[in-house]
């Protein structure tokens, strides 16, 4: 498939038809109609500044109970080596919290998708502000406002831990937000990058910090050295063997975090590939539901056609977008299987949420 047939599939009337149909067949008529979606950017004109945004500016995707009951929250944040944000750790895990009482968000954030300009920490000031935003909007959303949870994956998880452990060093210029706490309550955290160390990924640490990362910069992005008696309550999650992000990750951070009193739960299960999702059959299937969180691809292929994107981007290069990108589209099963051991993960999550929250 061509990009520009990927993107007009994206788009059209007859793919959004089919993701409706598969949503619906999966969760039943009574969640689509009585559930309210919303979509904003997190970021008002003028303030997001990063150079190859083309346009494309980070914004948060709610799915709310209509209810006025307050709820506890969980805020997604999907991975993808901080170089897509994938839409397989997206709307389907934040439906699947839904359905557990809880009113849900996904962010689609700052991500690296050409490599040449390091990150460093416009993502984490994503998520510091998609928080903010949620926690200052909680009687709006109908939210506990001190019972917000992030839940990230692989380089998702990244994000999520580096937020969760230097939410204080995030500056907010914003009045609106200045004085909300950016600090989540919870953090699950999914076979999660943890370390900038021998266990590292290293497409996701060079997306983030660049070919020639400082010791410095290196060691605060190593996380389980930043760990503090004030870092949130941490579940984390991953399987023996992961072949992308090693398990080590997850011990390790886990270790700091028993080593600093900060309350966690640590579930390895036994096998299964990086990357499982929710391991349900319908994930395996490729029911993903919308492909909102690939809108940065989009709009960079769309400045590379144009002309516009400043950057030199090879034939090569776009050949390999070409090749890579389907595999996100709904439908489309590549190599995934369901994992009946590890699709227990949100309820065991639900559980600890509640038992730390006294829900």
């Amino acid at each position: 498939m061509s990009t520009h047939n990927f993107l007009l599939a994206i788009q059209s009337e007859s793919c959004y038809k089919k993701r409706k149909a598969a949503l619906l067949q999966l969760y039943g008529k009574a969640w689509y109609f009585f559930m309210k979606t919303i979509r904003f950017s997190i970021w008002e004109d003028g303030e997001y500044t990063w150079p190859q945004g083309y346009g494309f500016v980070p914004f948060l995707t709610g799915y709310l109970h209509e209810d006025n009951k307050k709820r506890p929250c969980v805020l997604v944040v999907p991975g993808g080596a901080y170089y897509i944000a994938s839409p397989t750790e997206a709307g389907i895990v934040a439906l699947d919290f839904y359905h557990k009482g809880y009113q849900t968000f996904v962010l689609t954030y700052t991500t690296n998708l050409l490599g040449t300009i390091p990150l460093k920490d416009q993502p984490m000031r994503d998520l510091a502000r998609a928080v903010r935003i949620v926690r200052s909007r909680s009687n709006e959303y109908s939210i506990k406002p001190d019972c917000i949870a992030t839940c990230g994956f692989s380089a998702g998880g990244h994000l999520t831990a580096s937020e969760g452990v230097h939410y204080n060093d995030i500056e907010e210029k914003n009045p609106l937000y200045s004085n909300v706490s950016a600090r989540p309550d919870a953090m699950l955290l999914c076979y999660p990058v943890i370390t900038s160390g021998s266990y590292t990924h290293e497409g996701s640490m060079q997306n983030l910090l660049g070919a020639n990362p400082t010791a410095d910069e290196l060691k605060y992005m190593s996380l389980e050295t930043q760990v503090t008696p004030q870092t949130p309550p941490s579940f984390l999650w991953q399987t023996v063997t992961d072949e992308i992000v090693p398990v080590e990750n997850s011990y390790l951070f886990a270790d700091a975090c028993k080593k600093n009193g900060v309350s966690f739960a640590h579930h390895v299960f036994s096998q299964g590939p990086h990357g499982l999702s929710l391991a349900t059959a319908s994930w395996a299937q490729g029911i993903f539901g919308e492909l909102y969180t690939l809108d940065p691809f989009k709009y960079t292929v769309e400045a590379i056609k144009a002309g516009t994107a400043n950057v030199d981007v090879s034939k090569e290069k776009l050949a390999d977008l070409e090749r890579e990108f389907p595999n996100h589209m709904p439908g489309n099963p590549c190599s995934r299987e369901p994992n009946a051991e590890v699709s227990i993960w949100p309820c065991l999550a639900d559980a600890w949420l509640r038992t730390q929250w006294s829900l």
